[in-house]
């Protein structure tokens, strides 16, 4: 492996939040990443990974994405870092600071993450550790990314996977279940509507349903909770709409089973239901000394298992991931630096 070239996470971070990369429309994103790692002297693998039906994805993309990959030449690592390159909509433009903030997509969740896991491999590996880099697609959505990854694990015995955790070692997180309803009616025009059927009807009558019904609780992790995140269908407001669907996202504690038939049972045949993403509740073990957290929010670590004992640590408070306000305080990217490498020491010498 090359002599590496000095990483600086800061300025690496805004680099990255320049790049708009939200799901889907990765791949710029993993392009300056390839070239990046290639000049500290990594070898890079590019690991394609399918874009979904559009016809069932608001917002999906027709060019490529992949996976990237970096690791020395011929190495097997003992430990991998990993976060995701894809960020939520909307793109929030070129990345803005002042003396104490980052702001803009990304600098929390999940950008300044991988500027800080880059600079923490350098260290690591300086120090003689067999460190890899996997940064993939679609974690916002479905975990594709990792889940093609978990196809090609290269024998690491550990994953330090990062996500906004206000620099806490994670010590479970949420699972996940993401719900598609879509309701089928048939259009008339607005002034009979005896001759037609509405499928916004139907649907808004069984997502009422569905927002109604008690969900699990686990003392010490906490409530099951459910978020409708997209509704559209129709065709104009003066025609009964005969198509209507919305995308929810139910956030896990416990097994998904009993919450998936209750959710079939409260549509009653309203709609189509498809469980489109079922990720489980993980948890993980404690590091004496390092400070702890519960996730509330789910991960690509169920989808990553094949890669070792999965850690989930990083910068950045999940408070303003998704939002307009995103922003990650420069100081706690810097922090979070040595706590990865204080992490990847300790897990290696095991």
């Amino acid at each position: 492996m090359l002599e590496p070239m000095p990483i600086d996470p800061i300025q690496l971070t805004r680099q990255l939040v320049d790049i708009e990369s939200t799901t889907y429309h990765e791949a710029p994103a993993g392009e300056f990443l390839a070239e990046f790692l290639a000049a500290q002297g990594y070898e890079i693998e590019r690991q394609p990974v399918p874009q979904p039906d559009p016809a069932k994805t608001p917002g999906g993309g027709t060019g490529p994405r992949f996976n990237v990959y970096a690791c020395a030449a011929g190495v097997t690592p003992d430990l991998v870092f990993s976060t995701h390159m894809d960020t939520v909509p909307p793109f929030l433009g070129p990345c803005r600071e002042d003396d104490e903030f980052l702001y803009g997509r990304g600098t929390c969740d999940a950008k300044g993450i991988i500027a800080a896991q880059i600079a923490a491999a350098e260290r690591v590996t300086a120090a003689g550790g067999k460190v890899g880099l996997l940064f993939v697609v679609g974690e916002e959505r479905d975990s594709a990314g990792a889940k093609v990854a978990n196809e090609n694990a290269r024998g690491s015995r550990f994953l330090i996977n990062g996500e906004p955790t206000d620099n806490r070692l994670a010590l479970a997180s949420k699972g996940c279940l993401r719900v598609e309803l879509r309701a089928h009616g048939r259009m008339a025009h607005s002034a009979y509507p005896e001759l037609g059927e509405s499928a916004i009807d139907k649907l808004l009558a069984a997502l009422h349903d569905v927002q109604a019904l008690p969900l699990p609780v686990v003392e010490g992790i906490g409530e099951s909770t459910l978020n409708v995140g997209l509704i559209q269908g129709g065709r104009a407001p003066n025609v009964i709409a005969d198509k209507a669907e919305a995308h929810l996202l139910i956030r896990l504690v416990g097994p998904a089973a009993e919450t998936r038939a209750a959710i079939v049972a409260a549509v009653a045949g309203r709609a189509d239901v498809e469980f489109s993403l079922e990720l489980p509740f993980v948890q993980m073990r404690e590091v004496p000394g390092l400070p702890t957290m519960v996730a509330k929010f789910t991960t690509d670590i169920p989808s990553l298992n094949n890669w070792g004992e999965p850690f989930l640590l990083g910068p950045g408070s999940i408070h303003v991931a998704h939002t307009p306000d995103e922003k990650i305080r420069k100081s706690e990217l810097l922090e979070c630096v040595e706590l990865y490498v204080q992490l990847a020491k300790r897990l290696l010498a095991e």
